[in-house]
């Protein structure tokens, strides 16, 4: 398994618009077969605040999420002109971290 956390903040002004195209983007993303979760979270005390964690069965199904129409057209192209990333990190669950 394969854990994508990242965090994006809404430029001023376009916080309802973030979270229209994470609506988007998080019904075609659980239509793929290699996605295990995938879950928006809104900051309680910051609203232009988002973080998104992803669970995807493997590393070819992160990668055929980034290369996925709807990834490509919701994340690459209408999210940058209104939000920023600010960080996103890849993680494996620690039981296989150590594996060769």
């Amino acid at each position: 398994m394969v854990v994508l956390a990242v965090t994006w903040m809404a430029k001023q002004g376009h916080e309802a618009e973030v979270s229209e195209i994470f609506g988007k983007l998080t019904e075609e993303s659980r239509k793929e077969s290699g996605c295990l979760l995938y879950q928006v979270h809104r900051h309680k005390t910051e609203p232009r605040r988002f973080f998104i964690y992803e669970q995807y069965k493997d590393d070819a199904a992160l990668e055929a999420h980034r290369a996925a129409p709807h990834f490509l057209q919701y994340a690459r192209k209408a999210l940058t002109k209104i939000a920023d990333r600010v960080d996103g990190h890849v993680f494996v669950p620690l039981d296989e971290a150590s594996k060769p």
